[in-house]
C-alpha cells in the first residue's frame, strides 16, 4: 500500500466526500474512487458507507485511519530530518510526558538546549506513561518523562533527581483535610479515584496491604486534572503524584501526602536502537550533560 494512497484516504475521510477531496487533491473523481476501489480489494475489507450526502467510515475504516495517521505522520518526519543531518542543528523533537514534576526540570533542560539551538522546535505530547512508552516504540516519540520503573531492556535512560511523591486530593471542608498527612486507614474503605495504569494500582494496592479488587475504586483517569474534577464533585478521594499541583484550583482542592511516604523516581527515557535525527541525538547528549550523569 503506497503512502500516496494512504494520503489519499485521510483526505477523503477529512472531507467526508469523494468529489470535494478529488479537488484538494486534483486529481479527477473517477481517479480517486478507483484508488478507493483499489485499497478496498488490497485490505479484502470495505472501508466505507457511502451515504447519500457523505461518506463515513467502517469499524475496519476507523482503524485503517489511525494506523494511516501515524504512518503518514512518521513518513513525513522522517523525510523532513533527512535533510538536516549535516547543516545547522533544526527540526522537531518530540516529547512524550505525564502532569509530573520533572516537567519543571524538562523545561530548564529544553530551555539550554534552545540557548544552542534556536531552530529547534519541541513537540510536548501529554499522555499516560503507557502511552507514551506505546507510541516511542513506534517512532511517534523521541523522548519520554516517565516514572519508574523502566523497561532497560528497551529504553536507555538518565534519572532526574526528582522523587514524585503520591498524595490525596480533597475538598477543603473534608476532616482529612486538618490531618498533616493521610495513612490507609484513614482512606479504609473510602471511594478512591485512581490513575487508570495498572501498575500504579498495584503499587498504590501494596501501599494498602491490599489486592487491587478489594479496594472501592469509583473512577479511574488517565490524567490528574480530570480526577481534580471529580473530586470537587464528591465521587471520593483521589490518588495522583504531586506533580499535578499546579494544575488544580486550591480554593476547590487541596492535597496531602500519603504516610508511610509513597514516592516514584522519575527519568527521560528513549529507545534503544532507535535511529534519531541530528536534533534528537544531540538532544541525548544535552541532557546526559545537563544532568551530569551517563546512559543507563
Amino acid at each position: 500500500m503506497e503512502i500516496r494512497v494512504l494520503k489519499y484516504f485521510l483526505t477523503v475521510v477529512r472531507e467526508e466526500s469523494i468529489s470535494r477531496a478529488a479537488e484538494v487533491l486534483h486529481i479527477t473523481q473517477p481517479t480517486l474512487s478507483r484508488q478507493l476501489a483499489q485499497m478496498e480489494e488490497e485490505t479484502g475489507v470495505k472501508l466505507f458507507q457511502r451515504g447519500s450526502r457523505k461518506i463515513t467510515l467502517t469499524n475496519e475504516g476507523m482503524l485503517l485511519r489511525r494506523r494511516a495517521e501515524e504512518i503518514v505522520e512518521l513518513v513525513d518526519r522522517t523525510v523532513a530530518e533527512l535533510p538536516l543531518q549535516e547543516k545547522e542543528v533544526e527540526g522537531t523533537i518530540t516529547i512524550g510526558s505525564g502532569e509530573v514534576a520533572g516537567v519543571e526540570v524538562l523545561a530548564e533542560i529544553c530551555g539550554s538546549f534552545r540557548e544552542k539551538h534556536p531552530k529547534v522546535i519541541f513537540d510536548l505530547y501529554t499522555a499516560t506513561a503507557d502511552v507514551v512508552k506505546e507510541r516511542m516504540e513506534r517512532g511517534l516519540i523521541d523522548i519520554g518523562l516517565l516514572l519508574e520503573p523502566v523497561d532497560k531492556e528497551k529504553f536507555a535512560y538518565a534519572r532526574l533527581a526528582v522523587k514524585e511523591r503520591f498524595v490525596v486530593l480533597m475538598k477543603p471542608d473534608d476532616p482529612l483535610a486538618e490531618k498533616e498527612c493521610v495513612t490507609k486507614d484513614d482512606l479504609d474503605g473510602q471511594p478512591l479515584i485512581l490513575p487508570r495504569r495498572l501498575n500504579v494500582q498495584g503499587e498504590l494496592a501494596n501501599w494498602f496491604g491490599k489486592n487491587p479488587n478489594s479496594l472501592n475504586i469509583a473512577f479511574t483517569g488517565n490524567l490528574p486534572t480530570n480526577s481534580d474534577i471529580m473530586v470537587k464533585h464528591g465521587f471520593g478521594y483521589a490518588v495522583s503524584v504531586e506533580g499535578a499541583i499546579p494544575y488544580w484550583d486550591k480554593e476547590q482542592i487541596v492535597c496531602r501526602p500519603l504516610y508511610p511516604e509513597l514516592t516514584s523516581g522519575t527519568v527521560l527515557a528513549w529507545k534503544r536502537g532507535q535511529p534519531f535525527g541530528n536534533a534528537t541525538e544531540k538532544f541525548i547528549e544535552h541532557i546526559k550533560c545537563f544532568l551530569g550523569i551517563g546512559e543507563s
